[in-house]
């Protein structure tokens, strides 16, 4: 990874004390604006960059509460685990995990603890929505409100007794029978979101089918004020599957740039790396293929890692240098190391540059995967899990 600089991200009140800042699961950029979330919360941040292109600083936050926004299916302190956001037109995207969530088991409990702690499975209604934010321009930037001045409105997939996305994969051959399954047991698990023209592509942490990542894409309409659907696409369905072949890693974002998207990927479990940025190309186009592999998949860079620590959770593409040079790549960290919290309230995102060509999906870049502090031996050939 050639990392060129390093982002200052500074936040404050809630943030801060609820521990989201350390958490950060989505980004976005937007001129000098950049937009962010956490999965401890359902909100939505605002920072300022001090320059569209090479930023070192992000500050001046500013936070949205999604239940304000739309009507949520969960009570509004319930986190939304916002995983995905994306900027398209005049409207801010999000998405929840659509996500079940296993106890976790801690090192200091003990046996009995352990085992009554992974028996309990819950379902948080909050985590199971795909939600379009009317965005306004103000003075001080843009923001996100319920109803905008022209009319448009904040609508969400998901509301109280609505179908969700996930409700849609009841009976699909794939990946209806790990909706039962919590997220990191390799269940159902969305983490990445990105937007083009009227499609919106999803991208899916887990299920990883035999090594090969999912991404789903739908076409939302307005259904009733403040509510979306799923409209019908070409072939009659409303979602279509694309299989990506990522050496068995899952989605962990999706970044547009021009027709392709640039995807994000690491291990779909608890674990720590590997983490590799791909390049999908001609993802937006109607000939965009169904299976993805090949020409049609490249590898951009490595990302780095660390054990427990450092997770590459969101990638956003800032704007191109006044000299013509190639944007660079903004990615934040889930779970920072001590030495991404310069204070109590900042992290460090890395800058990185963004290769125009790319090299083939599976190469020589291979690393076994790291579970905690120790790789587990023969557990991977080039990335992918032996099986």
């Amino acid at each position: 990874m050639d990392v060129t600089g390093q982002v200052e991200l500074t936040f404050r009140d809630e943030t801060v004390r609820s521990g989201n800042h350390v958490n950060l699961s989505a980004v976005r950029s937007e001129d000098r604006w950049l937009w962010l979330a956490g999965d401890e919360t359902a909100t939505v941040e605002r920072l300022t960059l001090d320059s569209s292109a090479v930023p070192t600083v992000g500050d001046d936050q500013r936070s949205f509460d999604l239940a304000e926004l739309v009507d949520l299916p969960g009570p509004p302190e319930q986190e939304a685990d916002i995983e995905g956001i994306a900027r398209s037109g005049a409207w801010l995207w999000v998405v929840g995990s659509h996500s079940l969530v296993r106890k976790r088991a801690k090192a200091h409990h003990g046996e009995a603890k352990v085992f009554r702690r992974l028996a309990r499975v819950r379902r948080e209604e909050n985590r199971f929505v795909l939600a379009r934010l009317a965005v306004e321009e103000t003075p001080d930037g843009p923001v996100v409100v319920r109803e905008a001045a022209d009319g448009r409105r904040s609508a969400l997939i998901g509301a109280s007794g609505a179908q969700n996305v996930a409700d849609l994969l009841a009976d699909d051959e794939h990946l209806a029978p790990f909706l039962a399954i919590p997220s990191k047991d390799n269940g159902l698990d969305v983490e990445g979101l990105a937007v083009h023209g009227d499609t919106v592509y999803i991208g899916l942490r887990g299920p990883v089918l035999r090594g090969w990542a999912v991404v789903l894409e739908v076409a939302p309409v307005d259904e009733q004020p403040g509510r979306l659907a799923l409209a019908d696409l070409d072939d009659g369905l409303r979602y279509r599957k694309h299989l990506l072949d990522l050496g068995g890693l899952g989605v962990r974002d999706l970044c547009p740039d021009g027709d392709d998207l640039l995807v994000l990927a690491g291990p779909s479990m608890s674990l720590s790396g590997p983490v590799r940025i791909y390049r999908w190309r001609g993802a937006a186009t109607s000939e965009t293929a169904r299976v993805v592999r090949g020409d049609d998949l490249t590898l951009v860079t490595e990302v780095s890692h660390g054990a427990g620590e450092d997770h590459a959770e969101g990638v956003a593409l800032l704007a191109r240098g006044v000299d013509g040079a190639a944007p660079e790549l903004l990615v934040v960290f889930d779970s920072p190391g001590p030495h991404r919290r310069p204070t109590s309230h900042s992290v460090l995102a890395d800058r990185i540059r963004l290769s125009e060509q790319g090299r083939p999906a599976h190469g020589d870049v291979a690393q076994p995967f790291v579970a905690g502090a120790d790789a587990p031996a023969g557990g991977s050939v080039a990335g992918v899990p032996v099986p």
